[in-house]
């Protein structure tokens, strides 16, 4: 460990929660970012009735007081999809995503350095294995425009490592012995996996290629279980399978946009309206219906979110959660057991256990060979993900980390390394 701080900073810019990572002697290698806490949600509220914009916690806070304005989450999505070229409407403006997501890295950027009480012009950025799945170009469109904002918020040397590996770093620093450690990094947007070579011989060495066995990733993180959660138990509360006069399903697209949180605001247009009415006059499911029109109406889409994502929480700790739902229709409430939520994510949960074989085979790694599972990322705490991820390596012991803080403690560790 040097004994002076380090120049350059690592920076977890993450779909859900934000970290910064700091290494100097003596103190806590996280920034405290917004009310004494390392973690500023990855969010931002622009409050049209105060003209003001707000981060983080404070930025849901203003949104659930009811002020009128315009709340992004799930930014990070933004980056390598076909939205970031484009913009959004902000108090009667239009507002670029890119600017968008500058104003959250600046913010960033200064609240770190006012915690540090110096300024940083070199950090080590976290990526996921993949931004987007099998497409390299926009990948590496998605790398570029993350670098490119960081420069624009003033940071001058910009480079990147992979959030897993990140997460590696930093559970390393506490081993006495080698292990064999697949690093399971499940945040809100992304699953992304390292296999590594991990020691205290080992984190001496400047050059840790041929530790690093093998990556691999896929865009399914804790947004993905929000919406399909949303998408089988609370969109059918909604109108969403719901029948036409015909005997058609209603069309869904509007229900996939309530679902998803960087789509949510497209609800709100001029355009959904108008489909919305003509889906009405013509569709069978006219209580559900009248719920829809209620919540678009009232633009209370990302509260919905709120209530969904808060019952995929309770349903990692308990067996049922009750949502409260009475904006939608007085005295309406709606029971979520764990069975259901199982069966809703099923899906994503088999395609994460598929990639993490195909990494062991690609890496030619037996999976008993492995000693260590090593849980980082909000989403890693979903229950039924955890034990069929454990069920691919039958002798590898579990280990939680950090979920929020252990990528940005280990790019800060990067940070050093390679910046001084």
């Amino acid at each position: 460990m040097s004994t002076t701080p380090a120049r350059a900073c690592g920076i977890d810019f993450g779909t859900s929660n934000s970290t910064v990572g700091w290494l100097r002697p003596g103190s806590p290698t996280l920034l405290t970012l917004e009310a004494d806490k390392p973690t500023l949600p990855s969010a931002v509220f622009f409050n049209a009735d105060e003209e003001s914009t707000h981060f983080g916690r404070d930025a849901l806070a203003e949104y659930l007081e009811g002020y009128e304005g315009r709340l992004m989450r799930a930014l990070k999505s933004l980056l390598g999809s076909s939205l970031m070229d484009g913009s959004t409407e902000v108090g009667g403006r239009a507002l670029p995503f890119k600017d968008l997501l500058a104003s959250f890295i600046g913010e960033l950027k200064t609240r770190a350095e006012a915690q540090a009480g110096r300024s940083f012009d070199q950090a080590v950025f976290g990526r996921p294995v993949h931004f987007v799945d099998d497409n390299e170009t926009a990948d590496r469109r998605a790398q570029d425009t993350l670098e490119a904002i960081a420069r624009q918020v003033g940071f001058k040397d910009v480079s990147f490592q992979f959030e897993p590996i990140g997460a590696a770093l930093h559970y390393e620093a506490g081993l006495n012995r080698e292990e064999l450690v697949l690093i399971a990094d499940i945040g809100g947007g992304t699953a992304d996996f390292s296999l590594v070579r991990l020691s205290p011989e080992r984190a001496r060495r400047v050059d840790r290629r041929e530790d690093l066995l093998g990556n691999a990733g896929l865009h399914v993180g804790g947004t993905d279980f929000d919406r399909a959660l949303s998408l089988e138990c609370v969109m059918p509360l909604l109108g969403y399978r719901g029948l036409m006069k015909s005997g058609a399903e209603i069309p869904s697209n509007l229900f996939f946009q309530l679902a998803t949180w960087h789509t949510i605001n497209f609800a709100y247009t001029r355009q959904a309206f108008a489909d919305f009415q003509h889906i009405y006059r013509d569709a069978a499911a006219r209580r559900e219906l009248d719920r829809l029109a209620r919540l678009i109406g009232q633009r209370e889409g990302h509260w919905l979110a709120l209530q969904v994502e808060q019952a995929k929480i309770d349903l990692s700790a308990t067996d049922d959660t009750l949502l409260h739902l009475d904006r939608l229709e007085a005295g309406l409430t709606h029971s979520i057991t764990r069975d259901d939520f199982t069966l809703a994510t099923r899906n994503l949960v088999e395609r994460v256990a598929a990639t993490v074989g195909s990494l062991l085979d690609q890496a030619g790694v037996a999976r008993d060979r492995v000693d260590t599972l090593y849980f980082t990322g909000g989403a890693s705490g979903v229950p039924q993900l955890r034990a069929r991820i454990a069920a691919e390596l039958p002798q590898a012991r579990s280990v939680e980390g950090d979920l929020f803080g252990s990528i940005g403690a280990g790019l800060a560790v990067e940070a050093a390394r390679r910046y001084g």
